[in-house]
């Protein structure tokens, strides 16, 4: 496999064929879980309220243990928790699958499944971020992030619905929660023929909640990533609620729309994110790689002001493309970044900061998101969607003074890229 192009070479390495083959099979089941809870809720008799309940307990259970997640990661050998992961979900999920095909499910045991989701998934991120660098060398680190970045859109956000809405359609709720449970097994199973790989770390005497203290205060004494993570989060407030509760509504009172155009914006949104992961991984990371990330995802907000004057679909469904592209495209830098730049012992704290705060931001930014636009009207929060990020990717950029710290810090110089990742070759 030493032909492949740049985009592909991490699947030179076998543990990480493995370790993608999992998070690819999670991704599916993420895909296949959220529309299978969808109808399962309908054909129990639930409505709004009994699927708001079942979501936010799997928000909650991610917010709850994503930190947890990140100190596990940097003290316990990663592969035991992606294990663990994959299997709880299993579990979850197949109890449910079981008691929906026997007629015996209520919505409690569906919305505790959900709960049991939300919590593994807290846990994968950080581990499965701080096991990648042990799996792939240096060079390799951006495309496998480019690759990670085209599969998650591609099977959560089209393959995994699609998949479960003809399995509901065809059979049953119970029969799509089946098949997602069985997909998870089946990535424990990829889990499960990875090596151990030893933690990089020396010392594990500490808590974890000192390990917790201990990751915060390394993001605070750090100014390139204290800078990212503030301007990502004010990002995040101001953009995603605009995107996720607001466009629905421009499309159909400007565009005369519903959700069949509503699902083609979204699509836009996961193909345009494949393309910018795709186009990025085939490069080396660029040599001001703090400014054009930042800008990636401030500049790449401004498509937003379209949702708020045109009437036409065409233009929305090539702004979630375009805002696609350039979110996704900044996301596999800043994977690469951590993973580079990040010390090892570190890593799952760092990560699992990162994840912490994207949620902790986006309830709050889709609670908003009504209200303002009740005050400043749908073109008016569109516009600030659209175009304050950017200048708070410019003070951001300023006033931490990150070109300075880029220049002094290269990461586009060239590395071992033919050797194997040190854990797995015995090097230090």
């Amino acid at each position: 496999m030493s032909g492949l192009p740049r985009a592909l070479a991490p699947l030179r390495h076998r543990s990480y064929r493995l370790l993608a083959a999992s998070m690819g099979l999670s991704l599916l089941a993420q895909g296949l879980w959220t529309v299978a809870l969808v109808w399962q809720v309908v054909a129990l008799g639930g409505g709004p309220a009994a699927l708001s309940v079942a979501t936010a307990l799997s928000a909650g259970g991610m917010l709850a243990s994503t930190l947890l997640g990140g100190a596990l990661a940097d003290r316990v050998p990663q592969r035991r928790i992606l294990l663990g992961v994959a299997l709880l979900q299993a579990a979850a999920v197949g109890l449910v699958a079981v008691l929906s095909l026997t007629g015996s499910l209520a919505l409690g045991p569906l919305a505790a499944a959900a709960l049991a989701g939300g919590v593994a998934t807290g846990l994968y991120y950080p581990a499965y971020s701080a096991l990648v660098p042990g799996v792939v060398p240096p060079a390799d680190l951006l495309a496998a992030n480019g690759l990670e970045g085209v599969v998650r859109p591609a099977l959560a956000m089209a393959v995994g619905p699609a998949a479960a809405g003809l399995l509901v359609g065809a059979f049953s709720p119970g029969v799509a929660l089946l098949v997602t449970a069985l997909t998870s097994l089946a990535a424990a199973a990829c889990v499960a023929a990875l090596p151990t790989l030893p933690i990089r770390r020396e010392d594990v005497g500490a808590g974890l909640f000192a390990d917790v203290r201990e990751g915060v205060a390394y993001m605070v004494r750090t100014p390139w990533l204290l800078a990212t993570l503030l301007f990502a989060s004010l990002m995040v407030l101001v953009l995603m609620g605009p995107f996720e509760v607001l466009v629905p509504f421009a499309i159909r009172d400007q565009a005369g729309g519903g959700p069949a155009q509503h699902a083609l914006v979204l699509a836009a949104f996961g193909i345009g994110g494949a393309v910018g992961s795709a186009v990025v991984a085939s490069f080396r990371l660029p040599r001001r790689y703090l400014t054009v990330m930042n800008l990636l995802w401030g500049l790449g907000c401004v498509p937003m002001v379209v949702f708020g004057w045109t009437s036409s679909l065409g233009l929305m469904i090539a702004a979630a493309a375009v805002l696609g592209a350039a979110f996704e495209a900044g996301t596999v830098i800043w994977g690469t970044l951590l993973q580079r730049r990040v010390p090892p012992a570190l890593l799952g704290r760092v990560s699992s900061l990162d994840f912490f705060v994207s949620l902790a931001f986006m309830p709050l930014s889709m609670a908003l998101a009504g209200p303002v636009s009740g005050v400043v009207g749908l073109t008016g929060t569109f516009l600030l969607a659209g175009l304050v990020p950017p200048v708070l990717a410019v003070v951001a950029v300023l006033a931490w003074r990150l070109p300075a710290d880029e220049i002094a810090h290269p990461l586009d110089v060239p590395t071992e890229e033919a050797a194997e990742p040190g854990v797995l070759t015995g090097r230090a």
